[in-house]
């Protein structure tokens, strides 16, 4: 069977801790692991991506290093699920490099980039990925210091981080991921959904402010996306219906996200900046 037919739903009803683990995850998603199919596109580049354990994350490093490209990862406390991930960055011949860590924290975030200069001596490419998010049905339930956590978390980091990388970087990509919530907020994600917003607009001003050195700067705005952020942040009656909602009737597999990623970050992108590219299943979004 298509591993994208697994994931139609209704979906096993289930929950996790958060941040969550893909081992836990039933069905288990697909990253591109058995058919992603490099063709040199990021031959010889320097990656770091967030939340790169898992995901949309592990796809697209997996991607880029069957593309050509070394890969730091970054997260947060997920060592198994980041040591599958190195492992297939290492099984495609290229150099891992693992730092775990709480994004939310300045420091943590330049430490991510003094780790990735120390181990390839330039970057080339920032994926700015990582995000957290939780399900709440009522204003007054969500907590001061939750909304400041996902702020730090989501949008925050990515100013540290980009502030950080700009030096070492002659040329490249920055690519954020945003979310269809950018557009379309989901009243139930209050916190993530005004977060993903903000990513849009930074990114935006980004583009033009860093087109002089060269720097393009995009982001990718997903639908629903078939990731342990979903059974960890949200009730179990609506991990059942999750993507059902969509024109294509289903979430994305991480790995139906890998080849924007990998096209932004490549060469072949070299006039594509300050775009929001949506991979929403059939959802315009305006």
């Amino acid at each position: 069977m298509d591993s994208t037919e697994e994931i139609k739903p209704p979906l096993p009803e289930q929950q996790q801790d958060v941040p969550g683990t893909t081992a836990e995850m039933n069905p288990r998603p697909d990253h591109g692991e058995e058919s992603y199919r490099g063709s040199g596109r990021l031959e010889g580049k320097k990656a770091v991506i967030t939340g790169g354990d898992s995901g949309i994350g592990r796809a697209v490093a997996i991607a880029f290093a069957r593309e050509g490209a070394d890969v730091l990862i970054s997260y947060l406390n997920e060592d198994e699920d980041a040591q599958d991930t190195a492992r297939w960055i290492e099984q495609a011949g290229r150099k891992a490099v693992l730092v775990p860590g709480d994004i939310s924290a300045a420091d943590h975030c330049r430490a991510i980039i003094d780790k990735a200069v120390d181990a390839f001596g330039r970057i080339d490419i920032l994926v700015n990925n990582a995000a957290h998010q939780m399900t709440f049905e009522a204003l007054e339930d969500i907590p001061d210091e939750e909304w400041e956590l996902t702020f730090r978390t989501n949008i925050h980091a990515m100013f540290f981080l980009a502030k950080a990388a700009v030096p070492h970087m002659k040329g490249g990509a920055i690519i954020n991921t945003t979310s269809v919530n950018a557009d379309m907020p989901k009243q139930t994600l209050l916190p993530y959904a005004t977060t993903k917003g903000a990513i849009q607009n930074f990114t935006g001003g980004l583009a033009q402010l860093l087109a002089s050195k060269d720097i393009r700067v995009n982001c990718v705005a997903p639908g629903p996306v078939w990731t342990p952020l979903i059974p960890s942040t949200m009730p179990p009656e609506q991990v059942k219906e999750f993507g059902q909602s969509y024109p294509i009737g289903r979430p994305a597999q991480p790995k139906e996200l890998a080849p924007v990623y990998v096209m932004l970050a490549s060469d072949e992108a070299s006039y594509v900046s300050g775009a929001t590219v949506a991979v929403t299943g059939g959802k315009p979004v305006i």
